[in-house]
C-alpha cells in the first residue's frame, strides 16, 4: 500500500511540474472544389490529425483524410499526409502541407498533393480553416487544385 502512495504522490508531483503542452489531436469536416483546366466540381469529406509543437511558435502534424468528389463515377479517396508551420498568433495556424491520396475514380490515377493553408481557433476546442493543394497526378493526366474550407473540433 505504502508504494502506491509514494508511485502516485510521485506522479502527481512530476505532472504538476510538467510544463503544459499544446500538441492536439483534430477531427474535421470539410468541403470545397477540385478543378483542373477544363472541369470542376464539388468535393467533400472528413480528416483527422495530431500536431506536435515544435517549441513555442513552430508545429509539425500528421493527417489522414477521406474525401468524395460529388460527381458521377468517383469513389472516395483516402489520404495521408503531414503539415509544418508556425503560430503566427494566439489561436492562428499558417502553414505547408504535403501528402499522398488513393485514386478519385477506378480509372484515375493517385496524386501527390502540396499547399498550405490557415488554422483558426474560435474557442478552447473549435476551429475552421483555409486550405489550397495542388494535385501532381502524372501519367500524362492534368494535374488538378483543390480548395477546401473545413470546422473541426480539436482534443
Amino acid at each position: 500500500m505504502r508504494i502506491a502512495l509514494v508511485s502516485l504522490a510521485a506522479v502527481a508531483v512530476a505532472a504538476s511540474a510538467t510544463p503544459a503542452l499544446a500538441n492536439e489531436a483534430r477531427v474535421e469536416a470539410r468541403g470545397g472544389v477540385i478543378w483542373n483546366g477544363s472541369d470542376s466540381d464539388a468535393v467533400a469529406g472528413v480528416a483527422a490529425g495530431y500536431d506536435y509543437d515544435l517549441g513555442d511558435k513552430l508545429f509539425a502534424g500528421v493527417e489522414g483524410s477521406a474525401d468524395k468528389v460529388l460527381a458521377d463515377n468517383t469513389r472516395v479517396s483516402w489520404g495521408a499526409g503531414g503539415r509544418i508551420g508556425a503560430k503566427v498568433m494566439p489561436g492562428s495556424k499558417l502553414y505547408a502541407l504535403a501528402g499522398w491520396q488513393s485514386k478519385l475514380c477506378s480509372t484515375c490515377n493517385s496524386a501527390v498533393g502540396v499547399g498550405g493553408g490557415w488554422q483558426q481557433d474560435f474557442g478552447q476546442k473549435l476551429y475552421g480553416k483555409v486550405e489550397y493543394k495542388h494535385l501532381l497526378i502524372g501519367d500524362n493526366t492534368p494535374d488538378a487544385d483543390v480548395g477546401l474550407v473545413g470546422v473541426g473540433m480539436k482534443f
